[in-house]
């Protein structure tokens, strides 16, 4: 019997998902309503990424110190504070300062959930719970951005229940009876272990963080521009997260099989066209927009687990933990400064030259692909694919022993590679 209830984990990680989920694109439309400059709505896109940051970074440090529980109850109070307090303070830079804390909570919270699945889980439930769990964190994923459409922008209430959501994911870990686990070694971050080991791995989540970002955080500034109603704009926010979790199964057999600089490659070329999709048809009504979306949540949202399994390819197993955060740290960054690059297009060239950063950097991404094809050959054996959330630090931890590596590449792989493996 497990020391805690999975059923817990779960919901607890449904419920700080609709709450922060919800209120990125709350925030962008409270803040159109309310005045604000465009720039403005991005800098609270890039300061939640910032928080989340300095969560990864400090979560396992205070679990460490204080425990699971009493370390979520942290967490969770500072994203329930940072989101109710909005209405109290409606000034663009207060509010930044309050995204930060939502930030926090996002990573600080999933830090939690996954030390304690990783504590708890055997190698008899490890798939089905870590299945379970993608699909719960997709779910609430693609709510969360449908719940824009009942949420009225810059109204008490709408915060309120955004506030009540994240309050509530205390009570499935307070209300356990048995006991929480040990905490495990604090992970040491080293940011220049991942561009060592594979640039074009590097690359890859740098995009992904670049392209996620704008999307989930300056979309709803575009849907807006466009004409786009609120339940619309939650719609398409929602079909770009659902065509990147429908593209995982396709994605993942190509990258067991080919060369995964090749898939990475295809996958930018198809990004930069289904970007260019949105610049010809952001004016064919909704149902264009809405297909669109879900061409280039198909095409982009897969790189971060190609890049991901890329560069496992080329450490050692005893590093792959340490690895998968300098990843993240890199996907971070991206994140970080996407928002205020999308909204400062947007404001200067108009919505669709959002879609045309994105391209951009896709074909930039397909230009270092080609690059690093002609430097090394492929490895002979390779981890199997596995999609990554991109939740916190220790993600790594908890899909270890998930990979696995034997594989082999069967075609595609002759040409070009990355860095050779470093000793453990």
């Amino acid at each position: 019997m497990l020391a805690i209830s999975f059923s817990s984990l779960f919901l607890t990680v449904l419920l700080v998902q609709l709450s922060s989920g919800g209120l990125g694109p709350l925030d962008a439309l409270s803040g159109s309503k309310l005045g604000f400059a465009t720039s403005e709505i991005g800098v609270l896109g890039s300061a939640h990424f910032l928080g989340f940051f300095l969560g990864c970074w400090w979560a396992p440090r205070l679990i460490g110190l204080i425990g699971h529980s009493r370390a979520f109850s942290v967490f969770a109070a500072a994203g329930t504070v940072g989101t109710a307090a909005h209405m109290l303070l409606p000034d663009p830079w207060v509010w930044a300062a309050l995204r930060v804390l939502s930030g926090l909570c996002v990573a600080g919270c999933y830090t939690v959930v996954e030390g304690w699945l990783h504590a708890k889980v055997s190698n008899a439930t490890r798939g089905r719970s870590l299945g379970i769990y993608r699909v719960v964190d997709m779910v609430g994923g693609l709510t969360a951005q449908l719940m824009i459409g009942i949420l009225e922008p810059a109204v008490y209430a709408s915060y309120n229940i955004l506030a009540m959501l994240c309050c509530a994911s205390l009570l499935p870990l307070a209300l356990t009876r048995l006991p929480q686990p040990a905490t495990a070694g604090t992970l040491r971050l080293h940011p220049m272990m991942a561009p060592r080991i594979s640039p074009m791995a590097t690359a890859g989540v740098i995009v992904a963080g670049l392209t996620s970002a704008c999307i989930r955080m300056v979309g709803p500034v575009f849907g807006e521009r466009i004409g786009l109603a609120p339940e619309q704009i939650g719609i398409f926010l929602a079909v770009f997260i659902l065509g990147g979790a429908v593209a995982q199964i396709p994605v993942g057999w190509l990258a067991d099989r080919y060369d995964r600089r090749h898939v990475m490659v295809w996958l930018s070329l198809a990004a930069m066209g289904s970007t260019m999709l949105v610049l010809t048809m952001a004016a064919r009504g909704p149902a264009a927009i809405f297909v669109n979306s879900f061409l280039v949540g198909a095409t982009t949202f897969p790189i971060y687990s190609v890049a991901a399994a890329h560069a496992n390819d080329f450490a050692e197993r005893t590093r792959t933990v340490e690895l998968n955060s300098s990843l993240l740290f890199h996907y971070a960054i991206g994140a970080i400064v996407s928002p205020v690059i999308g909204a400062l297009l947007i404001d200067d060239f108009g919505p669709t030259a959002m879609f045309a950063f994105i391209g951009a950097i896709h074909a930039g991404l397909g230009i270092i692909g080609v690059s690093r094809m002609l430097v090394r050959p492929s490895p002979t054996t390779r981890t199997a694919y596995v999609y990554m959330p991109r939740t916190s630090f220790l993600i790594g931890r908890l899909f270890r022993r998930h990979r696995r590596t034997d594989r082999k590449p069967s075609v595609g792989s002759s040409a070009g590679g990355e860095d050779t493996r470093i000793p453990g």
